[in-house]
């Protein structure tokens, strides 16, 4: 197995009191390895409602081989790949949001619910050495 050109990636789902918790926290799982725990905070939103944000951090060079293979395979992939110019800062971060039924269905397609925030390896640390970086490990 190659290298892979990511520091980390963040990923983090919002769950609101209209959502099923346990559905939530299977969308973001979609994306991670079995091993990996997704850490749950609560917070309030603006009119006082309960909102549970999940999120997880992968490091590991295996686990983030998964996270692309879900991405891979997900039906939005070539979007993503053409759109990278946009979705990478200045700071070689990726970022992609992802449609929360879908990944519940077992599908990477973009959309809302889901957020994914890779931080791309670049030397030097450039956005266009990081735009080709993701584009290689998206193919």
């Amino acid at each position: 197995m190659g290298s892979v050109p990511f520091h980390y990636f963040d990923l983090r789902a919002f769950c609101y009191d209209t959502e099923d918790e346990e559905r939530v926290k299977d969308s973001l799982r979609h994306f991670l390895p079995e091993d990996v725990e997704l850490q749950r905070t609560t917070s309030e939103g603006h009119l006082g409602d309960r909102i549970v944000v999940l999120s997880a951090r992968v490091e590991r060079a295996d686990e983030m081989r998964h996270v692309l293979d879900q991405l891979r395979d997900g039906a939005d992939i070539e979007q993503i790949r053409a759109q990278l110019d946009d979705r990478v800062d200045d700071n070689c971060s990726l970022f992609v949001h992802l449609d929360k039924q879908a990944a519940y269905q077992g599908d990477a397609q973009l959309g809302d619910g889901l957020s994914l925030r890779a931080k791309v390896e670049a030397y030097p640390a450039k956005r266009e050495a990081a735009v080709e970086n993701a584009r290689e490990a998206l193919s």
